[in-house]
Formats: C-alpha cells, structure tokens, sequence
C-alpha cells in the first residue's frame, strides 16, 4: 500500500511541474520545483492560477 501512494504522490507532484513549466515557471524563490513538496507546489500552482489569465501562453489566440 506504502508503495502505491508514493507512486501517486509522485505522479500529482510530476503532473503539478509539468503545468508550471508549460507557464514558463521554473523555481519558487530560490529553489527550482523538483526540490518542493506535494503541498508546496499545489500553493504554487493555485497561486498561479489566481493571478493569471487562463489563455495566457498556452494555446492562446494572439
């Protein structure tokens, strides 16, 4: 059991860095997103969220 939450925990943290990365966010202060947790990187991506517009460098109409 131990084993498939870890690989679920690791596949949410992989999928959350995907996400950033594809909006051109690469580090939190000082630490570059492979380095955060799970809980740190979806405050990252929910604060992201808020303060971007949704068609923003991904897929947009320019």
């Amino acid at each position: 059991m131990g084993n498939i939450l870890r690989k679920a925990v690791e596949q949410k943290r992989q999928k959350l860095i995907d996400l950033l990365i594809a909006h051109n966010v690469y580090k939190k202060v000082d630490k570059h997103l492979f380095e955060l947790s799970l809980t740190e990187l979806e405050h990252e991506y929910k604060r992201f969220k808020q303060t971007c517009h949704p068609h923003q460098n991904v897929g947009s109409i320019k």
